[in-house]
């Protein structure tokens, strides 16, 4: 997608930047298509294209630093562009820490681009009317239902390709290319007595074979149907089970917390406990960021640097910060990755665990199946946030439940981890299966 042409403006930009009087530069170019069709109630209702290109430069000079944009990218411009980024750079307030990673820790093995499978070249053989199939397909407006009507459908349809270099003046030279092709649906039923329900289901994958999305009205529909009735428990303690789908809800504040600048700003609750034992021993989280074919793999950060899979929290014990360059020198210590990128939690007690499994081993208590606001005190890990879900006993799903606060301090929730399934979903981003707590205060 990025052309030769392109990669030479880059390559270009470097060069320019140092005559200037940059002493050290990094150049990011990205270029990105996107194709949406929206549908309402089974008809097409809008037609969406994007195509985006631009260019970042990262400028150390003269002991500052700054970091400046742009989307014109012939050479005469970036000339210009340049030449005042690196004047108003020198008029900013100097930042010795600032520096780009030591090339021995960056990344030598993303040349094409593809290393990870994530690019489909089946991408190049859609056109309009292939779209438009695939969108109309899949919607389940005016489909029979029983004891509700469906009022309303809204289906979006999207397929995007992205490409990406990073180079910089110690010789970095990087490339990421992926395709991504998705479906969502969000429906609106009616039930007998008039209230008002709604449902959403979502699909996706990077290659267009791994797109399944015939299913994915019914699933809204039933996510729909689930909450007729739904009112609020009595308030007290419960064994709380989160559903795969909304589950790293709660994993993403942890992984946070573990970010060099909320540790170096005092805005962590996980500070001072690299390598200590502080959650549940059935807490793993490695990152996985080389799974090829699978969204969320990467070889390198944003500073270029090699992604290296293994263990963020092992059997309890916070194994690894997220600690780019400029943090590793403000908190003198040694950097890693700047962030988590495919973080998966893994399965516990046992391989092969899935909701319903996870369910019938804590007998009694409350799925949530939705998150409906809500907030976390990343300095404290104090949490409190709406849900939506079921109450169980037995294992089995009795009624559902809305309007309910569950509230709680990570650190304290994570210690009572009753069980992580194995049922991840892998379109997403953070492969968090079904997780299991023990006595979580919920309030009606």
């Amino acid at each position: 997608m990025i052309e030769q042409y392109e990669i030479e403006l880059a390559r270009r930009a470097l060069e320019i930047a140092k005559r200037k009087g940059a002493a050290k530069c990094r150049v990011a170019l990205s270029k990105s298509v996107s194709d949406i069709i929206s549908t309402l109630d089974g008809q097409i209702d809008k037609v969406s294209h994007c195509l985006d290109r631009g260019l970042s430069i990262t400028l150390f000079v003269d002991g500052r630093f700054g970091t400046f944009s742009t989307n014109q990218l012939s050479e005469d411009s970036l000339e210009d562009f340049i030449g005042k980024a690196v004047a108003m750079t020198r008029i900013l307030a100097e930042d010795p820490l600032r520096d780009l990673p030591d090339a021995a820790r960056c990344c030598k093995s993303a040349l094409t681009g593809d290393e990870l499978g994530l690019y489909d070249p089946e991408y190049a053989g859609l056109d309009a009317d292939s779209r438009s199939r695939r969108a109309l397909d899949a919607a389940v407006f005016g489909a029979k239902t029983e004891g509700f009507k469906l009022i309303s459908e809204e289906g979006e349809y999207s397929d995007s390709e992205f490409d990406s270099i990073t180079i910089d003046s110690n010789g970095l030279y990087c490339r990421h290319s992926e395709t991504s092709f998705e479906y969502g649906t969000e429906v609106t039923i009616e039930a007998p007595d008039g209230a008002k329900y709604s449902g959403c289901w979502w699909e996706s994958s990077p290659l267009l074979c791994g797109l399944d999305a015939s299913s994915t009205g019914r699933k809204a529909l039933e996510k729909a149907a689930a909450q007729i009735g739904s009112k609020p428990a009595k308030s007290g303690k419960y064994n709380m089970v989160v559903d795969s789908e909304v589950a790293s809800k709660l994993v993403t504040p942890v992984l946070n917390a573990l970010g060099g600048y909320a540790l170096q700003q005092g805005n962590s609750f996980m500070a001072d406990t690299l390598g200590q034992k502080v959650f549940s021993e059935g807490l793993t989280i490695i990152d996985d960021c080389h799974i090829k074919g699978q969204s969320g793999s990467r070889l390198f950060d944003s500073e270029g640097v090699a992604t290296v899979p293994g263990p963020v929290i092992e059997n309890g014990e916070v194994k690894q910060y997220f600690i780019n360059t400029y943090i590793s020198k403000k908190m003198e210590i040694a950097p890693t990755v700047e962030d988590c990128t495919r973080a998966h939690l893994m399965p516990w007690p046992k391989p092969g665990l899935k909701r319903d499994d996870i369910l019938a081993m804590c007998g009694e208590g409350i799925l949530v199946t939705g998150f409906n606001g809500g907030n976390c005190n990343s300095a404290t890990g104090d949490f409190s946030y709406g849900i939506e879900g079921f109450r169980f006993e037995n294992g089995v799903i009795k009624s559902p439940v809305s309007g309910m606060l569950v509230t709680g301090n990570f650190r304290e929730l994570w210690k009572g981890l009753l069980a992580a399934g194995d049922d991840a979903r892998p379109c997403l981003a953070k492969l968090i299966p079904t997780i299991a707590f023990h006595d979580v205060d919920f309030s009606g």
